[in-house]
C-alpha cells in the first residue's frame, strides 16, 4: 500500500506540515550519527545565523547532514549548497545512509537525479545543489539554507539569492568553511577570497544572539586516528597545517617580502595624493590561463611612489590588451612597461592592435627579466619598508599576492599582480627624459600618424592624473 502511495504522489507537491505522528515514525526509522561535542554546539544553537569554521575532516559536512535530516523530519525545507559535485556527494551519501530505512518504508521519496529527499505526507525535504555563485543557486527555496565550503563560493550566492529565500519565515542559514590557505585561494569564485573569514569575524562581534560562531579543529573529531593525523601533518608546511588542520586564519606568510602592517601604515586616500610627475603601467603577461598583471603606479613631487590602480584580469590577449590601453588613457600615463620573456614581440603587437582599435598612441617599453623574481622584488619591498610606497585605497587581490608570496618556495603559480607592480615601480624610478628617449610608440593608424607629423592633430596632452584628479602639463 505504501509503495502504491509513493507511486501516485507528486514529489513536488507541497502537502500539509508534518504532524507529530509522522515525525515520530520518522525518528524511529532514521539513523542519525551521534555528533561529537563540537558538532553538538552548533546543532543545538538557537541562532538564526551560524558560521562554522573547522579543520579538514573535523566533521563539518557530517554535522551538516545531521542538521539537515533532523530539520527535514521536523517539516523544514532544507537546501544544501556546495561548490562542486565531489563536495556535494559526501553530504548526500551521509543523508542517504541516515534515511535509507525511511525510504524503504515508503515514508521518504528519493530522487537521485535532482538530489532530492521529500517526506511523503509532510513538508520536510532536503535538496542538494552545487553552487559556485548566485546563478547556480537560483530557482529554489528554503527554510534552512546550508553553505558548505563557503570560502570557495561567490559572495552573491548568499547576498543576492540566498538571503531572500529566507524572508518568508525568517529561516535559518549555516555557513561552513575551512580557512583558505594562501596556496589554495586561487580556486575560489569569490570576489574577495577572504570573505568567509571576514564573515566569521563580523559574526563573532554580534551581541544580539541572532549570529553565532563555532570553531573546531581536525583534532576535535574523535573518529579520526590521531596517529594518522600526525603522520599527515608532518609533511605539511606550518602555514598549511595551521590553516587546514587548526582552522586558523593566515593573512601573513613567513618569509614573504611584504606584510599587511607595512602596507597599511602608509596607505593614503585619493585626496591626499600629491601632483604626480610620472605614471607607469606595469604589465606581466599571463603564462597560460593565469591573469595578466596590470598595475598603475606613479611618483609624486615628494619623491614618494603611489600605487594608483590594479586592472589585472584573466582573458584573451585582445581583452587584456584593451585594458592596458584603457589604463594608459585613464591615468594619462607616461609609458607601459611589459615583461616579454615569454611573449616577445607578441606583447607589443597585442598592445598596438588595442591602441589602434581605440585610436590611441601608447608609449611602450619591453623589459626582460635577467634576474630572478626575488632579486627584482627585494628593492621594491625595501621602498615599502622605508615608507616610500603608498597604496591609494585598498587593492585586496594585489595585497594578498604581496603578503603571501614566498620567494624561497618553488613550483608556486606566478604572482602576476606582484610582477606587474615590481615592473611599474622599478620603471617609475627612472628619470622621465631618459625614459622617453627609449620608448617605442605603438598605436594610431598610418593616416593618423601622418596627420600628427604634419601638425594637423593636437598632440595628446602629456598629463598625469592620480585618483584625486590632479593634473600636470609637460
Amino acid at each position: 500500500m505504501l509503495q502504491a502511495l509513493l507511486a501516485g504522489l507528486d514529489p513536488d507537491a507541497d502537502p500539509s506540515r508534518n504532524d507529530a505522528g509522522l515525525e515520530d515514525q520518522l525518528r524511529l526509522l532514521v539513523r542519525l550519527r551521534k555528533p561529537h561535542p563540537k558538532q553538538v554546539e552548533f546543532l543545538e544553537s538557537p541562532a538564526k545565523r551560524k558560521v562554522v569554521k573547522a579543520g579538514r575532516r573535523g566533521g563539518k559536512t557530517v554535522g551538516m547532514s545531521i542538521l539537515a535530516v533532523d530539520y527535514m523530519i521536523r517539516g523544514w525545507r532544507v537546501l544544501y549548497a556546495a561548490p562542486t559535485g565531489n563536495q556535494l556527494d559526501t553530504f548526500w551519501d551521509e543523508c542517504l545512509n541516515a534515511v535509507e530505512p525511511a525510504i524503504q518504508a515508503g515514508l521518504v521519496y528519493r530522487n537521485e537525479t535532482r538530489k532530492l529527499l521529500r517526506v511523503l505526507g509532510g513538508t520536510g525535504r532536503i535538496r542538494a545543489k552545487t553552487a559556485w555563485n548566485a546563478d547556480t543557486l537560483r530557482g529554489d527555496y528554503a527554510d534552512l539554507l546550508i553553505f558548505d565550503e563557503y570560502q570557495l563560493m561567490n559572495e552573491d550566492a548568499w547576498g543576492r539569492v540566498g538571503a531572500p529565500m529566507l524572508l518568508d519565515n525568517d529561516g535559518m542559514v549555516v555557513f561552513c568553511f575551512t580557512p583558505p590557505s594562501p596556496f589554495t585561494r586561487s580556486v575560489t569564485k569569490a570576489n574577495d577570497p577572504m570573505h568567509a573569514n571576514k564573515l566569521f569575524k563580523r559574526a563573532s562581534q554580534d551581541t544580539s544572539g541572532r549570529w553565532a560562531v563555532f570553531h573546531f579543529t581536525s583534532y576535535d573529531n574523535p573518529h579520526l586516528s590521531v596517529e594518522a593525523l600526525e603522520d599527515i601533518t608532518r609533511d605539511m608546511s606550518r602555514v598549511a597545517y595551521e590553516s587546514e588542520i587548526l582552522a586558523e586564519e593566515h593573512d601573513e606568510i613567513p618569509g614573504a617580502l611584504w606584510t599587511r602592517e607595512t602596507i597599511e601604515k602608509t596607505r593614503v586616500a585619493p585626496e591626499n595624493v600629491p601632483d604626480l610627475i610620472r605614471v607607469v603601467i606595469g604589465v606581466d603577461p599571463p603564462g597560460g590561463a593565469t591573469e595578466c598583471g596590470i598595475v598603475v603606479a606613479g611618483v609624486g613631487r615628494d619623491h614618494h611612489f603611489y600605487v594608483l590602480a590594479d586592472y589585472s584580469r584573466a582573458g584573451s590577449p585582445a581583452e587584456w590588451g584593451a585594458v592596458v590601453v584603457e589604463a594608459f588613457v585613464n591615468h594619462m600615463a607616461d609609458v607601459v612597461v611589459c615583461e616579454t620573456n615569454f611573449g616577445g614581440d607578441m606583447v607589443s603587437h597585442v598592445i598596438e592592435l588595442a591602441a589602434n582599435a581605440q585610436g590611441q598612441r601608447v608609449n611602450y617599453k619591453n623589459v626582460q627579466a635577467s634576474r630572478g623574481k626575488a632579486i627584482r622584488a627585494e628593492p621594491i619591498s625595501a621602498l615599502y619598508e622605508r615608507g616610500q610606497v603608498h597604496h591609494v585605497g585598498v587593492f585586496e587581490e594585489l595585497e594578498n599576492e604581496l603578503c603571501t608570496w614566498q620567494p624561497q618556495v618553488s613550483g608556486r603559480p606566478s604572482p602576476n599582480r606582484l610582477d606587474a607592480l615590481v615592473w611599474a615601480l622599478t620603471e617609475a624610478q627612472i628619470l622621465p627624459r631618459a625614459r622617453v628617449q627609449r620608448a617605442q610608440v605603438v598605436g594610431l593608424y598610418p593616416s593618423q600618424q601622418r596627420k600628427q607629423r604634419n601638425g594637423h592633430e593636437v598632440t595628446m596632452a602629456r598629463a598625469i592624473s592620480g585618483k584625486n584628479g590632479t593634473r600636470r602639463r609637460r
